[in-house]
């Protein structure tokens, strides 16, 4: 009986294109031209093309899964946009392959268990970590495994048994800096900070950015969330009534301050005025509407989806890439 399904070769005939060309955009490797990576696609599409995987991983050992791992609860995933437009980033890069993405969110000892047992070659060809903090032991499994991993974030030290580990990251230090400059620009004197998790990598680079320009210790920690937020700036209130801006080392806790501030009867920003970190598009919709330090988190989930393309085709890359934060000017500073 004939088999008349298409092949590799009908598809490569079809977009115009050589075999290894036609193969390296199924396989996912970033060495190829837009143009060339539309006309396979295209290709894929007209002539229902599927690869036939089962006897290909046979040979190449390849699941064709890549795995999203983020270390928070689920519910921030759905309601912090600092995580959505990373998700975005990397389904949007991930679209253009033949890849499938596995989401695991890690919350407890167990569920890191768990997801720890399933991160091995026989279920995935790569992992892509979001939110590590410094005590998660999955980045140093996954890199001992040998399996190909990009972080999302600076890790906060480098593990000799595993080395340097390939990143993401937004430039923390310097967004925390041009936070802090802009409120001693206006004049701002009695400038407090609700701090990130210490135990993580953007934590720690803010708040030192913005003590290297403002110095003091009036600072509260939170945990990127709006309740931390809050939470935080009661505790700032207390320490320090007559304080006349805060930076918030994430726009989610700037936007708990902001409420607490509202609920304590100060103006924002004639009184207090308040800086976020992030840019997130409801920092346009806030009363007033946030000022904020934008960092891209979809060209982060892009970036982050190219290095891990690059060592699944055994490419040389870069291991760390860090992209710029700019200070976005609205109303509440």
């Amino acid at each position: 009986m004939n088999d008349s399904r298409p092949t590799i070769e009908t598809v490569a005939a079809r977009a115009g294109v050589g075999r290894g060309t036609a193969s390296r955009v199924v396989n996912g490797s970033s060495q190829v031209s837009p143009a060339a990576r539309a006309a396979v696609l295209k290709a894929i599409d007209e002539l229902g093309y599927v690869p036939n995987r089962a006897a290909r991983n046979l040979v190449t050992r390849r699941t064709d899964c890549v795995a999203l791992v983020i270390s928070e609860p689920g519910d921030r995933l759905f309601s912090e946009p600092y995580f959505a437009g990373i998700v975005r980033g990397i389904s949007s890069a991930m679209a253009q392959t033949q890849l499938q993405l596995w989401l695991s969110m890690v919350s407890s000892s167990s569920e890191r268990e768990r997801t720890g047992r399933f991160l091995t070659r026989e279920h995935v060809d790569g992992v892509l970590m979001l939110s590590q903090h410094a005590d998660d032991p999955l980045p140093a499994q996954v890199r001992a495994r040998g399996l190909p991993l990009v972080l999302c974030g600076q890790p906060l030290a480098a593990s000799p048994e595993v080395g340097v580990m390939p990143f993401v990251d937004a430039d923390n230090a310097t967004g925390g800096r041009q936070a802090a400059r802009y409120l001693l620009e206006l004049g701002r004197r009695r400038i407090a900070c609700v701090a990130g998790p210490q135990d993580m990598a953007a934590g720690v680079a803010r708040l030192e950015g913005f003590r290297e320009v403002v110095g003091g210790d009036l600072v509260e920690y939170g945990d990127f969330s709006e309740e931390s937020g809050a939470k935080a700036m009661t505790a700032l209130l207390a320490r320090e009534p007559d304080l006349d801006a805060v930076f918030a080392a994430s726009d989610p806790m700037a936007f708990g301050a902001m409420r607490v501030l509202k609920a304590a009867g100060r103006r924002i920003p004639e009184d207090v005025a308040v800086v976020g970190f992030d840019g997130s598009p409801g920092g346009r919709h806030s009363d007033p509407p946030l000022t904020s330090v934008f960092q891209p988190t979809e060209e982060m989930g892009r970036e982050m989806t190219r290095l891990l393309l690059g060592q699944l085709a055994g490419e040389s890359m870069e291991s760390q890439v860090i992209l710029d934060t700019r200070l976005e000017l609205r109303g509440s500073a």
